[in-house]
């Protein structure tokens, strides 16, 4: 694949994609993105061509819209798709199962058909550990481990969307996929200038502690503190998000070259308690945390980290920041935010 290549990134405002496109830029790339911002906020743009030094292709849209993606397949010449856009909160998933299996399925379906009329057979999609439901046995999972039974909706519209893409390359064996298994993404851009900054509450826990340090929150909930782990809290693999973004570029450079469906997981083969993170926020910012212990929350698996082995030795992809990193990033993003805010 030629670095000149356009390259279409759905939700690519939001968190995820956001970092992503920074780093297709660096890397030559030119993305294109399409979100409708329903979680995410248009001042982020210019932002990211704050960082890129240069203009960022744009359209405001929803993948649910087969017209739209006709218009933007016949303007732009594709040689792939990274597929962000999807709703992600484990535990509005629970309470609104209907609007994820609505969105996350149909979406990747409508994507599909338009990549499938206009000739477009490289897609980077965006999984999740999820989709290994609660681990038996082993904690640290790889890409052999059984698919289990996912813990809510968004976790099975996950597991269905690969299933969805295995019968499509079946039928169309031109048509060229891997799945990123993420784990935990966390942290900012190092510049300061982009991060995590949900629509509403916060459900992701670093975006809840940098918004419970800065005051707008009045306090952090751990769910659960009697959980079979050393301190009782839920333990994940927190990687930070651009070594997660340039695992979308290592992808692409994978499929430069025809493939079979490949899966593999991104993460950082370490596992972090709940009280861990706190400590290392504590610990990087100065900033004492408010935080209490509430009742465990339905959908949360108990613990689960990556073993990233397979991405390394046939992607080339190795985490190399560290959960310190992260927080610090996350902290220096929330300073900023705030600080433009006061200004505006």
């Amino acid at each position: 694949m030629k670095k000149t290549e356009k390259i279409l990134v759905t939700g690519g405002a939001g968190y995820i994609g956001s970092h992503t496109v920074i780093e297709l830029i660096e890397q030559g790339y030119t993305p294109v993105i399409l979100d409708n911002f329903s979680n995410a906020h248009p001042s982020v743009i210019p932002l990211m061509e704050a960082i890129a030094g240069e203009p960022i292709l744009m359209v405001q849209g929803d993948c649910n819209d087969s017209e739209l993606l006709r218009n933007l397949f016949s303007e732009h010449d594709f040689s792939g798709v990274i597929h962000f856009a999807a709703f992600k909160a484990v535990g509005e998933s629970v309470a609104n199962p209907l609007k994820y299996y609505q969105n996350n399925l149909f979406s990747l379906i409508q994507l599909l058909r338009v990549m499938e009329e206009f000739k477009v057979t490289k897609l980077v999609f965006s999984s999740s550990c999820t989709v290994y439901g609660t681990p038996v046995g082993a904690t640290k999972v790889d890409e052999q481990t059984q698919l289990g039974v996912p813990n809510s909706p968004y976790g099975w519209t996950k597991l269905m969307c690969e299933q969805i893409l295995r019968d499509a390359v079946i039928a169309n064996p031109k048509l060229q996929v891997i799945f990123l298994r993420y784990f935990n993404p966390i942290g900012a851009h190092p510049s300061g200038k982009i991060g995590e900054f949900p629509q509403g509450v916060p459900n992701n826990i670093l975006p809840y502690m940098t918004q419970t340090a800065s005051g707008i929150l009045p306090q952090l909930t751990v769910y659960g503190n009697d959980y079979p782990t050393p301190d009782g809290t839920c333990i994940r693999d927190y990687i930070h998000v651009c070594d997660l973004a340039d695992a979308h570029i290592c992808a692409l450079d994978y499929l430069s070259v025809p493939r079979e469906l490949a899966v593999f997981n991104i993460g950082t083969g370490t596992g972090v308690s709940v009280l861990e993170l706190i400590a290392a926020f504590e610990q990087a910012t100065g900033k004492p945390l408010n935080w209490k212990f509430g009742p465990r929350r339905v959908g949360d698996v108990v613990k689960i980290y990556a073993d990233a082995q397979s991405a390394a030795e046939k992607m080339n992809w190795k985490a190399t920041r560290t959960v310190n990193d992260a927080v610090r990033d996350a902290w220096k993003w929330e300073q900023n935010r705030l600080a433009n805010e006061n200004r505006n």
